[in-house]
This record gives structure tokens, C-alpha cells and sequence, in this order.
């Protein structure tokens, strides 16, 4: 991983921005101790990981993924000592690849992998790439800025009617998914659809006149569903779950921690498939929710879901 520093716009990523979710939980349901190895595969803006290197002191090792190569960098500034002490290692890298990214850094088997498949709150607060309708940015989405993937405008700019229906109804499991993919179609047109504010001024005018004032809530489902597709989120996650199974020693723990029914549906599939076939034991039978005196704190814990198993041992 390069020394470099990082641009100062990443100094946002730190604990006053990031707050991660369910960690007394994640840190139970991980067993974390000393002399252990972890990886989190979704490293983000460090608040699990940072937790998972105190819990495993004084020689505990974490590695670090994450599919945008800003985030890894920016953590130089915050975990700097554990990095320089070789207890925490870095890769940026797509999950989906993960088998190869921990052949790479020599880093098997681990006694636990962590998965947050939220939206980081740096890609909503900071990054300036159009995951929110709350800012006026150009509608790119992708997690990695440098990769040759179609933007979430490119997405958009080219579809009919009936594909843009089905990815949201699909993808964000939007009502009116037919008015607004019409009225993107329809506006395209006359101008591409560029930027957040445009999209947003589409999806207003899409619905129906008495629930306008509800547009904050069709927006959001609908830049959910271009989120999902511009990175093939659910692609992403079908691919890592067996590779992190894989990676596990026996009694080596997996946790995931979803924030929308299509991720969780399929890591709560996949763990009961594997429980089926013996292979895991069940810690959750239920998904772990945040406490109310989490969401009052952090309101984007209130859609969190954490399911976590143990590989069997043999």
C-alpha cells in the first residue's frame, strides 16, 4: 500500500464522520482476542476496524479491504501506529475478489471476517460522487472513481421504459418505478440527465401530485437502485460469501452486517444453506438490530442487520 498522504478533502474520513454501526455486537460476535487475525473487508472509514485492533492488543493482526482506493489511504492519518506496528495491513480492492486479494497478502486462514455493506457515510457526506439526492454532484456512484465502469448518468442516459422500471423495482423496490422511469425517458429528450438535482427534479415530477411532498423517500429508493447496479452490489456479495467462508479456520467466525432486504436476503440464504450442508453453526438465528439508544444516537443504524456464524470445526 503507498505511503503517499492523502488529499486533505479525506481527512474527513475519521470518527466524527464515521460512526459504525452495531460494534459492541460486532465485536462479540467475532470473539475478538488477542493474537488473533481479522480481516474487514469493508474497512471504510476504520470505526470496526480501529475497535477490532483494540479488542485483539497487544498482537492481534487486521487486514483492511476496501473497493475505493481513497478509503485505505486516508486511514494512514487515523491508524497510522497500528499500520507502522504490522498489526494492520491494507489492500484496496473489490470484496468480490477476495480469495485472491488474501492469497496476495498471505493472509489465511483468519479467525474472523467482518463485512459492513452499508453505504459509507464518507460516499454520502464527502465524496462528491452523487449518492445522495440531499447535494447538487454529477451522478457517477461508483465506489472506485478509477475503474472503467459506467457511471450511474451512463446508466440512465440509454435504457427504455422497461428496463429502467424493472432496475427500479427490482433494485429499490420503488412503487411508481414505471411514472419515473417514463419521465426520465421523456427528459432525456431534451437534455441528459446529469447530476443529482436533476434525477431528483424528475422523480418530483414523476409522482403523484398529492404525495410530492414525499419525494425524499422515492428518491432515495431510487438512487439505491442505480447504487446497486452501477457497482453489481448483489453480483459483489453473492461472489464473497463463499470465498469468506473459505477463508475461515474451523471456529473462525463470519459477520455481516446489511442495511436493505436484497443484501440480507442473500447472506441470510447463504448461511442457512451452509448450516444445511454443515458447515456452519448459527450465532443468530434472528437478525441483531440496533438498540433504540443506538438509532437515537446514529440514525443510520436503525436499518442495520447483523447475522453472524461459526465455521464448523473439521
Amino acid at each position: 500500500m503507498s505511503d503517499a498522504s492523502p488529499d486533505p478533502a479525506l481527512h474527513a474520513v475519521n470518527a466524527d464522520v464515521h460512526t459504525p454501526v452495531l460494534l459492541a455486537e460486532v465485536l462479540r460476535y467475532l470473539d475478538v482476542q488477542p493474537g488473533r487475525r481479522y480481516v474487514d473487508a469493508t474497512i471504510d472509514g476504520g470505526g470496526h476496524a480501529a475497535a477490532i485492533l483494540d479488542a485483539s492488543a497487544p498482537d492481534g493482526v487486521l487486514l483492511g479491504i476496501d473497493r475505493d482506493p481513497d478509503l485505505p489511504l486516508a486511514l494512514r492519518g487515523k491508524l497510522g501506529r497500528e499500520i507502522d506496528a504490522g498489526r494492520l495491513m491494507l489492500a484496496a480492492g473489490n470484496f468480490r475478489d477476495l480469495a485472491e486479494i488474501l492469497s496476495a497478502q498471505a493472509f489465511t486462514p483468519v479467525d474472523g471476517l467482518l463485512v459492513d455493506l452499508g453505504l459509507s457515510s464518507y460516499h454520502l457526506d464527502r465524496s462528491g460522487r452523487g449518492f445522495t439526492y440531499g447535494r447538487n454532484e454529477p451522478l457517477d456512484m461508483r465506489f472506485d472513481p478509477t475503474c472503467q465502469d459506467p457511471t450511474a448518468a451512463d446508466l440512465l442516459a440509454t435504457p427504455e421504459v422497461g428496463d429502467l422500471t424493472r432496475l427500479f423495482a427490482t433494485y429499490g423496490e420503488e412503487r411508481f418505478a414505471s411514472r419515473i422511469a417514463r419521465s426520465i425517458v421523456a427528459h432525456r429528450r431534451n437534455a441528459p440527465i446529469q447530476t443529482s438535482d436533476d434525477l431528483l427534479r424528475i422523480i418530483e415530477q414523476s409522482l403523484p401530485a398529492k404525495i410530492r411532498w414525499r419525494a425524499s423517500r422515492h428518491a432515495a429508493r431510487v438512487f439505491q437502485a442505480l447504487r446497486i447496479a452501477v457497482n453489481d452490489e448483489l453480483g459483489a456479495v453473492a461472489a464473497m460469501l463463499p470465498q469468506a467462508l473459505a477463508a475461515l479456520a474451523p471456529g473462525g467466525r463470519f459477520v455481516a452486517i446489511c442495511f436493505h432486504s436484497l443484501e440480507d436476503r442473500l447472506v441470510k440464504r447463504f448461511l442457512r444453506n451452509e448450516q444445511q450442508a454443515g458447515h456452519v453453526r448459527l450465532l443468530t438465528k434472528k437478525p441483531v438490530r440496533a438498540s433504540e439508544e443506538e438509532i437515537q444516537a446514529n440514525s443510520r443504524a436503525a436499518s442495520a442487520k447483523l447475522r453472524a456464524a461459526e465455521r464448523v470445526s473439521g
